[in-house]
């Protein structure tokens, strides 16, 4: 099974301006697996409202494509200038863009536009890596700055990226006249991460946010966006299914259950009653029919959750497509896999390969499809929706 030296955990949290229903501020994530990089990319469009988001929009898409290409610094932000829309009252075309660029090793490029400067830490204290200063020398742009620099994460490194609204909140009030600013920002972070070494990326976005607009009387006076990025010990999750392809390697799987170190769910009877075989376990079936579309979980010591096999894994795979952040998961056995994969960072499958003949009856529902293809569709969203790394072993 591949192993990543840590994971990287990425959230933001943003709040429109007051009266706005839509944010001038745009946050976009793309995870590049083939070359073990994440991408992140966060906007912000002149003005407020539907204008601004239209233009953080476009900016964002670009910067995150052109970076994906690896295309020159100063060619993506040439190639942004002139492409944006010009401002038919101020002449101007403008959006301002960070963006981070990560490879699975921990190499880290943060390239700026105008944006507040990225504030970097190792643990609970400031990491100041040396910037560069890129100035543009096209006719059209000539004198504009892009800031640059490039450093080596470890873990417990963590990256905060800001809008304006962060850093410029509460000003004109009694308490920041002249806005909040970035040393206050991250006297903030280093309370929190030090009351919390082990605080999330998501947590500390939100109380980032909530103290931006709570120096603005909870009025924000602009778009306000954080996105927090945290390199930590990656939580591991196993999901096991389907009988190995031969007998013989049945105690091989039992070796890679038990010896897996992590969170594990067992799916399918078969799956289970093999492991409790050759671990000599007992498995007790339990009763709650929490959801009528599935059969009830079952426990047994050493394993975290045991659930019937391709109905399960139908329905987990239908949850998914359908997921959003504010979705609200049941009780049931695939709400539950659901709500474990949503605490890791890394899913492991062990499929077996083993042809199960009752899902070969052509009298069955034609959504009983081979397992290999519902794991497949499982492990792409996992990759492309949740930004989770899948590793997939077949037996």
């Amino acid at each position: 099974m591949d192993n990543h030296p840590f994971h990287i955990e990425v959230n933001c949290q943003q709040k429109n301006q007051e009266g706005e229903r839509i944010c001038g501020d745009v946050f976009l994530t793309l995870r590049v697996p083939e070359e073990g990089r994440t991408i992140l990319v966060l906007s912000d469009g002149m003005g407020h409202g539907v204008k601004a988001n239209m233009l953080a929009t476009l900016t964002a898409t670009m910067a995150l494509n052109f970076t994906k290409e690896h295309k020159d610094v100063e060619r993506i932000a040439e190639i942004i200038m002139n492409t944006l829309p010009v401002c038919s009252e101020r002449k101007i075309s403008y959006a301002t863009f960070t963006v981070i660029d990560i490879e699975d090793n921990g190499f880290t490029r943060i390239l700026e536009f105008d944006n507040p400067h990225a504030l970097v830490f190792r643990g609970d204290q400031m990491l100041e890596p040396e910037w560069n200063c890129i100035l543009m020398t096209t006719e059209k742009n000539a004198g504009r700055e892009i800031l640059t620099c490039s450093f080596n994460a470890r873990k417990e490194d963590r990256i905060f990226v800001c809008s304006d609204g962060v850093i410029q909140s509460g000003m004109g009030f009694t308490a920041y006249p002249f806005g909040w600013g970035r040393e206050k920002l991250s006297d903030l972070i280093h309370d929190l991460i030090r009351k919390e070494p082990e605080i999330s990326a998501r947590r500390l976005a939100t109380r980032i946010i909530n103290v931006a607009v709570q120096n603005d009387s909870f009025k924000p006076q602009d778009d306000t966006s954080c996105a927090a990025v945290y390199f930590r010990e990656p939580r591991k999750l196993l999901i096991c299914t389907g009988p190995p392809y031969e007998m013989e390697k049945d105690a091989e799987l039992a070796r890679l259950v038990a010896e897996f170190e992590g969170r594990k769910i067992l799916c399918g009877a078969t799956t289970s009653d093999i492991i409790a075989r050759e671990w000599g376990k007992k498995i007790t079936d339990s009763f709650d029919f929490s959801d009528p579309d599935l059969p009830p979980v079952s426990s047994m010591e050493g394993i975290d959750l045991i659930t019937e096999g391709i109905l399960t894994l139908g329905k987990v795979s239908v949850l998914l497509e359908k997921y959003q952040d504010e979705t609200r998961l049941g009780k049931g056995p695939a709400d539950q896999i659901i709500k474990m994969i949503l605490q890791s960072d890394e899913v492991h499958f062990v499929i077996g390969t083993r042809i199960n003949i009752a899902h070969q009856d052509p009298n069955l529902p034609v959504e009983l499809e081979i397992r290999r293809t519902v794991v497949k569709r499982i492990a792409r969203l996992l990759e492309k929706k949740l930004l989770l790394k899948v590793c997939t072993t077949f037996l």
